[in-house]
């Protein structure tokens, strides 16, 4: 018997593995097809549909915001300084500390402060002194009016009897001319009087507006006002509600300068933004638009707002040297101003001064704009 060949018995073996890979394309090629079809049908359709999508949207928001990142938190700042000079005994507040408004900031030292009122108080009970010498001597002088009046009154009414009797010739004419000699006396003492008098009331109230003021004591009260006034200036309170802004430059045992700003407030009630938008961009801009606020501290965080006013000049106008432009090398530069907005919704986070915003107004909502 012959024997086999091991090369075709080993063909033999393989043949039909082979077979069954070569006929595996053949059964898996309709299914890879329908897939492609597929996923050409969905290409054909979700393209032009986030075309138009896309293009929707553009026609929508197109021209209906105008925005800007030039813009800023602002609040009220307000420097605080001593009305009086002195040294400064008391320090109260720290950096970046909430205050209330009448709160206690720092101490001025009262001492000085509290001499001079005493040196006031001293000349006021001098001038009440003086005054009260001088209403003496002019209720004496009503006195002395009194009796002279009476002197007059009874002069005038002996020289009618003696008159009476004159014509009666009962009197002589030397008595006659005695009783009107003494009439005379009298009236002359009561002009004296009423002169003194005078003098009297305007020694007590010269120069002064007000009847019976004396101005020396006048002038005395007022310094007594104005000492009790800065003794209580020693104490500088806030004069609003806020955060303590530069409080470093308050030291204990350095001099306050009257006038000069110690430490700073920034005010806690009143926070808005000012967005300086292109002079372009104010067309169809109106107060009352409403307005979205981003702040670049707090990502993710967007403030509700309206446009609360439009400003009277732009920046270049207010700034400290002016553009002139009136010269031979002028180049047109864009213009921005300063737009307010109001803050309508204020967010969890503390709005900081000076921080930087990113604001967008919808300059198509006119009607409310106008209410």
């Amino acid at each position: 018997m012959a024997e086999a060949d091991p090369a075709l018995a080993k063909k033999a073996a393989t043949s039909p593995a082979a077979g069954a890979q070569a006929d595996a394309p053949t059964e898996d090629a309709p299914p890879a097809r329908q897939s492609g079809k597929l996923r050409r049908i969905i290409l054909m359709i979700s393209v032009p549909l986030a075309l138009l999508l896309v293009g929707g949207w553009v026609w929508v928001t197109s021209g209906r915001f105008v925005s800007t990142d030039n813009a800023y938190v602002k609040q009220d700042i307000v420097s605080v300084s001593s009305d009086v000079a002195g040294r400064i005994i008391d320090v109260r507040v720290r950096e970046n500390q909430m205050v209330k408004a009448g709160d206690v900031l720092f101490v001025v030292d009262p001492e000085p402060y509290r001499v001079v009122l005493e040196q006031a108080n001293a000349q006021i009970a001098n001038a009440q002194v003086t005054v009260g010498k001088l209403r003496t001597d002019y209720q004496a002088t009503n006195v002395d009016i009194t009796g002279a009046r009476e002197n007059v009154y009874y002069a005038q009414e002996d020289l009618k009897r003696q008159q009476a009797l004159m014509t009666d010739g009962f009197t002589t004419r030397a008595r006659l001319q005695q009783s009107e000699q003494a009439l005379d006396n009298a009236r002359t003492q009561l002009r004296t009087a009423e002169a003194d008098a005078a003098k009297a009331r305007a020694a007590l109230a010269t120069g002064s507006q007000v009847p019976g003021v004396n101005p020396d004591l006048a002038a005395a009260q007022a310094q007594r006002d104005q000492a009790a006034l800065n003794l209580r200036r020693t104490v500088v309170r806030a004069p609003v509600s806020g955060r303590v802004s530069q409080a470093d430059r308050l030291q204990i045992g350095q001099m306050a300068v009257q006038g000069l700003p110690l430490v700073s407030l920034v005010a806690s009630d009143r926070v808005w933004v000012t967005a300086n938008f292109k002079e372009t961009d104010l067309d169809h801009m109106r107060a009352g638009q409403p307005a979205t606020i981003k702040l670049d501290a707090y990502p993710g965080t967007e403030i509700r707002g309206h446009v609360e006013s439009i400003g009277a000049g732009t920046g270049s106008e207010f700034s400290v040297l002016p553009a002139q432009n009136a010269n031979g090398n002028w180049v047109k530069v864009t213009q921005r101003v300063p737009v307010r907005v109001a803050i309508d919704s204020k967010p969890a986070r503390d709005m900081i001064a000076g921080l930087s915003a990113h604001v967008s107004v919808d300059i198509r909502d006119r009607a409310q704009a106008e209410k």
